[in-house]
């Protein structure tokens, strides 16, 4: 099993809050496309023994992305891959973008799943966010893509936005359950250096996140959740049984990934690679035949806090058998023993094999995890 990600850095304006690697030029887009194009064919080789099972494209906006150029992607991958009869395809998209003609030519194509980056339903948000669409959009493209046969449909929020009181979050929670999705994902602001957000919030023209009131807004919306038949599966993602994201799901266990475009980030179950974050960069490589990237072999006590950190997400928690196998009994006594203390504050939950978050612990995710980070 293995999953390929293509990072399409092309964006219309630039989010206050985002610190991806993006451009909003298309200058150089037919180039950086056939760069893809050849990175594709060019790894090959290192799924040679893989079936691919996901199929992600993230961004950036891949939704600036024709039908034909789409369909390229598709040709080079269904010839150089092999490929799930079930594969899941994934295409992040803007509301902006999702005409009814759009997604009628997006339905002719190999994907199956959108993702579709709402972020909030509330025009002042959007404005302040610097999000290219408005709450309208948000509202009609989602049923227009049901209605032409999407049927797996994805929608981002963030909560703890500045100015975004609990009364209008439970609305936009109400709206998001309203539409025709099978899956949310939902975020709490974080603010990244060097974004345009970091630097409003440190010059005074915008409040700094309130995290009392982020926590109840997320506590608000796990009750929500799981009352309306989307129980939380991973700390940020809540979907309809059946439709949990394989391509999400697959990172959060360690699973093999191809990662094709600028800055995009590859994992073999061993070592991580990540492309250069330079559109020009990437494409001059691969116009020679080559690829400018960095490795790094995780160390063993490295894969030891992912694997913590990546099973402590899911709601299934950390199988002990599992890291007993992996780390050895010792590791595995020391991991339970820090545990303790939030199993006694009722934060962890003990089973047979299972050590995972509670609902109340979920607010303290981060804490918790770096104590068990024994090794």
């Amino acid at each position: 099993m293995a999953g390929i990600y293509l990072h399409i850095p092309f964006c219309k304006q630039a989010c206050h809050y985002c610190d991806f690697h993006f451009t909003t030029s298309q200058h150089g887009r037919d180039e950086l496309l056939d760069a893809m194009l050849h990175e594709l064919k060019m790894r090959s080789k290192e799924l040679e023994d893989q079936v691919v099972e996901t199929i992600y494209f993230g961004g950036g906006t891949p939704s600036l992305l024709s039908y034909d150029e789409l369909m390229r992607f598709f040709e080079m991958m269904y010839t150089s891959f092999k490929m799930d009869a079930q594969v899941e395809i994934t295409m992040e998209a803007n509301p902006d973008d999702l005409s009814k003609s759009y997604l009628k030519s997006l339905q002719k194509t190999p994907v199956n799943r959108l993702s579709v980056g709402v972020q909030s339903f509330r025009d002042e948000d959007l404005k302040s966010m610097n999000r290219a669409h408005h709450s309208e959009q948000a509202l009609h493209c989602i049923p227009d893509a049901a209605d032409v046969g999407f049927n797996n449909i994805s929608l981002d929020l963030i909560f703890g936005w500045p100015h975004l009181e609990m009364d209008a979050w439970m609305k936009n929670v109400e709206i998001a359950f309203s539409l025709p999705i099978t899956h949310l994902s939902c975020y709490g602001l974080t603010i990244e250096p060097k974004t345009a957000l970091a630097w409003q919030i440190t010059k005074g023209v915008m409040d700094a996140p309130d995290d009392e009131k982020a926590a109840l807004q997320y506590e608000y919306l796990l009750a929500e959740s799981e009352r309306l038949g989307f129980p939380w599966y991973e700390i940020s993602n809540f979907s309809k049984p059946g439709f949990e994201s394989k391509h999400n799901r697959a990172y959060w266990l360690g699973i093999p990934y191809l990662g094709i475009g600028p800055s995009a980030h590859s994992f073999d179950g061993n070592t991580r690679s990540s492309n250069v974050k330079s559109n020009g960069a990437y494409v001059a490589a691969l116009q020679k035949g080559e690829r400018e990237f960095e490795t790094e072999v995780l160390k063993h006590g490295e894969r030891f806090h992912e694997f913590i950190l990546t099973s402590l997400r899911m709601r299934k928690g950390i199988t002990l058998s599992v890291l007993r196998t992996l780390y050895g009994d010792g590791v595995t006594g020391q991991v339970l023993e820090a545990a303790q203390t939030f199993v006694d504050k009722h934060w962890l939950i003990r089973d047979p094999d299972q050590l995972r978050l509670s609902i109340e612990g979920l607010l303290f995710a981060d804490k918790i995890t770096s104590e068990l980070f024994v090794i």
